[in-house]
């Protein structure tokens, strides 16, 4: 009878239900990483690999699409996992940026921002190519999923993909996230990431915000906040370019 009650109670609450469980996903996911791993493998990284098994979970047992929202008491996970949160927790990293940092990227900011989103979008590109695709939406798609795991859906949407194209352009970029998470504090000496400006033209040039931002977080906390901005402005050059400009490029590329 209390069961049945606590459950009925949680399920009228879902979205606290989601900031308990995302909480303690990450709470366990940093004790791990800091227990096994001693750090070297960022504990962000741990709990979007977790978060994967739980929505896969969450499809099996339900047959649904939406992973663990598909179960009613999890349901408030859609929320907090749409578009508004994203958001939010993404121009919230920009709040810790000095603005006389900021200038002094200047025009090589930009410069890298644009390099990040290029080469990102032709790996993937020539990735979905080599694969057998020979359609140019399903290879523009593809090439931006490789820019973040946010632009390919939004380019693939623009396009008119096909939903297992979109599906494989999130994959591609969360393959991405985690590889910049584990890879960032590895390599961060021998790239010499240690300043500000360093971290912003790192985050133009990688341009995932979540896989910056967690791998500068084992580098160097303050270097977070600069990192992220840049990235996060690489996610709106991305959404931009991928379904115009880079889609026409990839299109002409084909038809002849």
């Amino acid at each position: 009878m209390i069961s049945e009650t606590l459950v009925r109670v949680l399920e009228s609450n879902t979205l606290i239900v989601a900031f308990a469980v995302v909480g303690a996903l990450v709470w366990f996911s940093y004790f791990l990483s800091a227990k096994l791993t001693r750090g070297k493998l960022h504990g962000s990284a741990i709990a979007i690999v977790g978060g994967l098994l739980l929505a896969y979970y969450g499809g099996i047992r339900t047959d649904g699409a939406m992973g663990l929202a598909d179960i009613p008491l999890f349901a408030g996970l859609g929320i907090m996992g749409g578009a508004m949160f994203r958001d939010f927790a993404i121009i919230a990293t920009a709040y810790g940026v000095r603005f006389e940092e900021l200038k002094k990227a200047g025009l090589i900011g930009a410069i890298s921002v644009i390099i990040g989103v290029v080469v990102s979008f032709s790996v993937g590109a020539i990735v979905a190519f080599s694969f057998g695709y020979r359609d140019a939406v399903a290879i523009s798609t593809i090439g931006a999923g490789a820019a973040t795991y946010i632009v390919g859906p939004v380019t693939g949407t623009a396009l008119g993909a096909d939903s297992s194209v979109i599906a494989l352009s999130v994959a591609a970029g969360l393959v991405k996230s985690v590889l910049v998470m584990v890879a960032t504090p590895l390599v961060a000496g021998r790239v010499g990431l240690d300043s500000p400006n360093s971290a912003m033209i790192y985050g133009g040039l990688m341009g995932t915000t979540s896989g910056v931002a967690a791998g500068l977080a084992a580098t160097d906390p303050k270097l977070v906040p600069y990192g992220a901005m840049t990235a996060t402005f690489y996610t709106g050059v991305g959404c931009l370019l991928a379904p115009s400009l880079l889609f026409l490029i990839v299109r002409m590329v084909l038809e002849n």
